[in-house]
């Protein structure tokens, strides 16, 4: 339970990025777990990832994705399941997300970086989460970063 003062927190868009949140049920029906964040075309990106040994499928996809040279235009994030611990089937699983995010934004699967938190050790519900895609890519705003700060 959070403690302390609650203030609101002000949301400023950044023009042309836009976020779509969205409910793939991973954990509960219904539950806004999905983001899609779109980035625009120019823009520069700059990423940092663990140095640990064991890194988690995303984090693995993600660098790959990114030593294509490929231009990151999407951000995949889902709730409720860290694809972590899971092996190669992880990244397979991954992997099928950015292609299926990819197949309807119409770019190539190495422009998608995905992202999980959740629970560790269990398979990535990929069918849920692509299933769940089409509400989140109806949802991109400029004004969606509240709605995605609240996805949980």
């Amino acid at each position: 339970m959070a403690v302390g003062k609650e203030e609101a927190i002000v949301y400023h868009p950044v023009k042309g990025f836009k976020l779509g949140t969205g409910s793939a049920g991973i954990k509960k029906p219904g539950r806004k777990d999905l983001v899609v964040m779109e980035i625009p075309v120019g823009s520069s990106l700059a990423s940092v990832f663990t140095l640990n040994q064991f890194c988690a499928a995303p984090v693995r996809v993600a660098k790959k994705h990114l030593a294509t040279g490929a231009l990151p235009r999407y951000l995949l994030t889902n709730t409720g399941n860290a694809n972590a611990g899971t092996g190669e089937q992880g990244i397979v699983d991954a992997e099928a997300c950015c292609q299926a995010l990819a197949s309807k934004m119409r770019c190539d699967a190495e422009s998608i970086l995905p992202f999980s938190t959740g629970v560790i050790g269990e398979p990535l519900p990929v069918a849920k989460i692509t299933a769940g895609l089409d509400s989140a890519i109806a949802n991109l705003s400029e004004e969606g970063w509240e709605e995605a700060a609240h996805g949980s």
